[in-house]
């Protein structure tokens, strides 16, 4: 085998790209942050996905509220309903 042959510079070049392939989709399955040519880590957030995240978050935060001041009120409801009608049964009772 010579190593000026063209296919020894080829099977240099396959096995480097096989390595790196590896490499960066070792890294990406186990979440480490990917970088390009140069070493600077390359960001994977995706600005409409995380204005999408804003967004939703606000909408939850806002219908938790709702939901709380609605609890609220379905217990001053229940209260009302529930006590004001025995003692005035009890009223009537007693007039009788």
């Amino acid at each position: 085998m010579h190593y000026g042959d063209p296919i020894f510079v080829l099977a240099i070049i396959a096995i480097s790209t096989l390595g790196w392939i590896v490499t960066t989709a070792i890294r990406a399955r186990h979440g480490y942050p990917l970088t390009d040519d140069n070493g600077r880590t390359i960001s994977k957030t995706d600005p409409v996905a995380a204005d999408s995240v804003r967004g939703l978050t606000s909408e939850n935060n806002q219908l938790k509220r709702t939901v709380g001041r609605l609890e609220e009120r379905l217990k001053v409801l229940e209260r009302i309903a529930t006590d004001p009608a025995r003692q005035i049964s009890d009223q009537i009772d007693q007039l009788r």
